[in-house]
């Protein structure tokens, strides 16, 4: 619910704060004054599109404000989901610059647009003359429907087991398309394959005989390093690192017997020859090892050169191949099992689109009772619409969509705004100010359903006047009981019925104007809809009509006359 609203340096609105209860409450004020600017604001907090004009002249920016109370439980739900801490209420600020960009907030935290519909869509409803004109799309008159199931888990089944079928079809299809060109690309595949296998075996066995190929291509370097190395420590009569430390481990134990202290340079001497003597051993076998067989060199060099090729051809690294040579194994196996494959994927679509129909067929049953109640409410309450013989009629028959994901019917609403006339398309035999009353039939009706949201009419009673805009004013009155109601009207009658009213008023100084938007006291509401009913003098007469008309909203009859033609007619 709506529970506070505030407007700065808005169009013409320097500053405005307003406080909402429960029920019914009218947005009334001269020609001109600018009456839907507050349903202009409650557009901005819906998420509705920001332009630069909307900054009052000589602004910098402009903010819209509005606290809401009683959070529905699917509002709740959504805000932990963000992350975004309440404590059943929340506040919704949207700044907008001077450049028309904008930013929303909720509960101090910024958020995208997107974000702002979709919590707006939990707590507030606008219906303007664009909102009427929705009510003929087809899908809106399907939605609407099914707002009205007794099990709304029926529609997201539906909608489960389609995803479930559309996923199998695009695997299907995929295939099946594979599965056309199936013998050029088993032949390419198996050549491939082969190829690969011929050569290619695992990362380290590739990178080993890289290793090999390239120590081969440098025996010659390598052979005269080790040889060197090993005639310097080993080989070299005497003066090479062995013999020179076999004198000096000699010499050190020769004097051990004079100093004890000398022992441990002796040990570090010994342990040296042993690490000089284990490396001549490593050398002299290295050597052995470059000797290579011409044979072996020759194969080492072809598939080396093999695995080059290969790489290339598939332009990769030649690391890369053994996981292309998976890749192209599993492919090559698909497709030599594509008949079993496919026969498994069709019986599962075969399920599946069992699944689905008479997931189908339960939503179509649902939703011909639905529609069968909500046609006997929303005739009922037509006849007291000014349209007193008319009929509303919701049709629901096959769609010729067998596999939708909203199901296989084609909803639409059906209406004969006259006796003797048979039901016809609303979009077709509807004018505007007929489709505006339906409208507000349609919420009346479904107002025992609604949750705690604000709902907002814009000129709802447009086009009607005397008893059938009372009658109208007495339908908002009663949906108030059920949601929180605020509606810009031009007409007493409706604004009688009200439980709080507000006057929106234009002020100029000659040199600037600006627009005031005021809380009515009840002396205050006697006037305005005296003014509303007579003209710009006000008398005695228009007053006590107006005194009237409060009273009668007010009486209990008055109450058992909303409640016969409320919500359950």
């Amino acid at each position: 619910m709506l529970s506070h609203l505030q407007l700065r340096d808005f169009v013409l609105v320097d500053h405005a704060e307003l406080e909402f209860a429960a029920g019914l409450t009218a947005l009334t004020g001269e020609t001109g004054a600018g009456k839907s600017i507050v349903v202009d604001a409650l557009a901005l907090i819906a998420g509705g599109r920001a332009a630069a004009d909307i900054v009052r002249q000589g602004a910098e920016r402009a903010e819209v404000a509005a606290s809401f109370a009683a959070i529905p439980p699917a509002a709740a739900a959504w805000l932990e989901a963000q992350a975004i801490e309440h404590h059943g209420e929340i506040l919704v600020r949207r700044v907008i610059g001077g450049d028309g960009r904008s930013r929303a907030y909720l509960n101090g935290q910024m958020v995208p647009l997107q974000s702002l519909r979709e919590f707006a869509d939990f707590v507030i409803e606008i219906h303007g003359q664009q909102e009427f004109q929705h009510l003929v799309k087809r899908s809106a008159q399907r939605e609407l429907l099914d707002e009205n199931l007794d099990d709304a888990a029926l529609t997201r089944a539906v909608a489960d087991v389609h995803e479930r079928y559309r996923s199998c079809r695009r695997e299907f299809e995929a295939l099946k398309s594979a599965a056309e060109n199936r013998g050029a690309r088993l032949d390419l595949l198996r050549y491939q394959v082969a190829e690969l296998a011929a050569e290619v075996t695992t990362v380290p066995a590739i990178e080993a005989l890289f290793i090999e190929r390239q120590r081969v291509a440098n025996r010659g370097r390598l052979a005269e390093a080790a040889r060197t190395a090993l005639n310097a420590v080993y080989e070299s009569d005497g003066d090479d690192a062995h013999g020179l430390l076999a004198r000096a481990q000699a010499s050190l134990r020769n004097a051990g017997d004079a100093d004890p202290t000398l022992a441990q340079a002796g040990q570090f001497l010994a342990d040296a020859a042993v690490q000089v003597r284990e490396a001549a051993d490593t050398l002299r076998r290295y050597l052995e090892a470059l000797d290579v067989d011409p044979a072996r060199q020759e194969d080492l060099e072809r598939r080396a050169a093999a695995l080059e090729t290969l790489a290339r051809k598939h332009r990769l690294g030649a690391l890369e191949l053994p996981a292309q040579r998976a890749r192209l194994e599993a492919e090559l196996q698909v497709l030599e099992n594509t008949g079993q494959n496919l026969a498994d994927l069709q019986a599962r679509l075969d399920a599946l689109a069992r699944e689905y129909r008479a997931a189908a067929a339960r939503l179509g049953k649902a939703r011909r009772a639905a529609a069968s109640e909500l046609g006997r409410q929303i005739t009922a309450l037509m006849q007291t619409l000014g349209m007193s013989g008319g009929r509303f009629e919701v049709a629901v028959t096959a769609g010729e969509e067998e596999f939708s994901a909203h199901g296989a019917d084609d909803v639409e609403f059906l209406v004969s705004a006259n006796p003797g006339q048979p039901p016809k398309s609303l979009a077709k035999v509807a004018s505007g100010g007929e489709l505006s009353r339906i409208s507000l039939a349609v919420q009346v009706a479904a107002a025992s359903r609604a949750s705690p949201v604000c709902m907002v009419f814009d000129e709802v009673d447009s086009g009607i006047g005397g008893a059938i805009a009372e009658i109208v004013g007495r339908q908002l009155r009663a949906l108030g009981g059920h949601a929180q109601v605020l509606c810009v009207t031009h007409l007493p009658q409706v604004a009688s019925q009200a439980h709080a009213q507000f006057r929106v008023t234009k002020l100029s100084d000659g040199k600037i104007t600006r627009t005031a938007v005021k809380r009515l006291t009840a002396a205050e509401r006697v006037d305005e809809i005296a003014r509303m009913s007579g003209g710009i003098d006000i008398t005695e007469q228009a007053r006590a009509h107006a005194r009237e008309m409060l009273a009668r909203a007010e009486s209990p009859a008055g109450g058992k006359k909303r409640s016969t033609r409320g919500a359950h007619p």
